[in-house]
């Protein structure tokens, strides 16, 4: 399965043949932005791509441990956007040849494959995998125009990040410049495409925007640092809320990763909820983003056992010596709130300083507590980024990040005292 995942994109670009076969010509290229080619049938491609080689160092403040590094090609992305003589038809595919993902769980080669019609000139319906508009904000914006080297632990903590289903967006004028975005969401709650059993019931949601002074230039809403300098402010601020019917998982990235039976040993599983509201703001050179989101779940009456790893079951619930399911299956979630401010200013001479604060607060049984990945409440993160043209073409980034623990562990599971510092640096290369 890998192998033929590995194969998928040279097989497009094999489908690609009779296309690129007919009477084409490109029709403009800037650097960091992509190729642009026409066809004589009135058909409209673009090609894009980036790459991003990585470093990270972390250390921590108390403990006599060697510090812990790792270097690795943390995206390889190669997108083809297209737009049919019906110009009401469009699509875009998407892969990262790392197979990495944006997480763990997420780990894969295709990102996007998604159809879009224009229903009107202010409504678009989608339908396919993308990234979902019920996440944080910061999940607009594509991985090469990111303001810091990583995406916030926000965005880590409550991110659905890609789902599998419907998908519509309009834009209505409200007078004078501005503008009111709604958006509505209706998936299968699993993240991307489920290729075995689809486990639980369907996610719908909805997200909507206001743009009090119009639109920002060059699609910098979908992009954190000001490279385009905006002459006059532009603002959007947005809310977002989603409810998950019947989740297999932490947070709705994987489809059967964490299942519960009744006593006839049928599905019973829990619903998952999420509220946020966020905003970005930019003006020449100066860029702001804030986020706030707050999760939380209702867990079935009946039931009996969970199954385990190994495909096993077992009644056990024991949650401080006490068998109670519904903290259990809570402790297994991604529940509680957090909020993620940065901000930056980006230099005429293509230097950017920025800084990050986010913060991450769980319930009293959420997975947010677990020692090795999470129970980390605080992180403050700074950043200087040396953009090498006027756009998201070419930048080195580094950021150094002091991280609060609270009796946390290392990768491996061994208690840690005092805190944390993370080291990174990227190297972001675009078509």
């Amino acid at each position: 399965m890998k192998s033929l995942k590995i194969l998928i994109p040279f097989l497009l670009l094999l489908i690609s043949i009779p296309f690129f076969s007919q009477d084409i010509k490109v029709s403009s290229y800037n650097f960091g932005e992509g190729i642009n080619f026409t066809t004589g049938e009135g058909h409209e491609i673009k090609i894009s791509s980036y790459f991003q080689p990585y470093l990270e160092t972390k250390k921590y403040t108390e403990a006599d441990i060697n510090n812990e590094s790792r270097f690795r090609m943390r995206r390889t992305r190669f997108r083809i956007d297209g737009e049919t003589a019906n110009k009401r038809f469009s699509y875009r595919f998407q892969f990262d040849l790392t197979g990495n993902g944006e997480a763990e769980e997420d780990s894969g080669y295709l990102l996007d494959a998604i159809i879009n019609y224009e229903l009107t000139n202010k409504i678009t319906v989608s339908f396919g995998q993308r990234a979902t508009y019920t996440d944080n904000r910061e999940l607009f914006m594509n991985s090469n125009a990111l303001q810091l080297v990583e995406r916030s632990r926000l965005t880590s903590a409550f991110a659905s990040i890609r789902e599998f289903g419907l998908f519509i967006n309009g834009s209505f004028k409200t007078g004078g410049n501005s503008l009111i975005r709604p958006y509505f969401v209706l998936t299968n709650g699993d993240g991307g495409n489920v290729f075995n059993k689809d486990f639980g019931g369907l996610k719908i949601g909805g997200r909507i925007d206001f743009l009090p002074f119009g639109t920002f230039t060059n699609f910098g809403q979908f992009r954190q640092a000001d490279v385009m300098r905006e002459l006059t402010p532009k603002f959007v601020i947005g809310a977002v809320y989603s409810y998950n019917n019947g989740m297999s998982s932490r947070r709705g990235r994987q489809s059967g990763a964490i299942l519960y039976l009744d006593a006839n040993n049928e599905e019973s599983l829990p619903d998952f909820s999420k509220f946020g509201i966020d905003f970005l703001f930019k003006y020449r050179g100066f860029s702001a983003l804030g986020e706030f989101v707050k999760t939380a779940a209702t867990v079935p009456t009946n039931i009996t056992q969970r199954v385990r790893t190994d495909g096993t079951t077992t009644p056990d619930f024991t949650v401080d010596g006490i068998q109670n399911v519904e903290n259990y299956v809570k402790g297994r979630m991604m529940l509680g709130e957090g909020y993620n401010f940065q901000a930056g200013y980006l230099f005429k001479n293509g230097f950017s300083v920025d800084a990050r604060y986010t913060h991450l607060k769980a319930d009293q049984y959420s997975f947010l507590n677990n020692a090795t990945f999470y129970n980390r409440p605080n992180y403050y993160t700074f950043g200087i980024s040396k953009y090498l043209a006027r756009n998201y073409g070419a930048k080195i980034q580094t950021s150094f990040t002091y991280v609060d623990g609270n009796d946390i562990n290392d990768n491996s599971g061994n208690p840690i005292p005092g805190n944390e510092w993370i080291a990174r640096v990227m190297l972001t290369f675009a078509l």
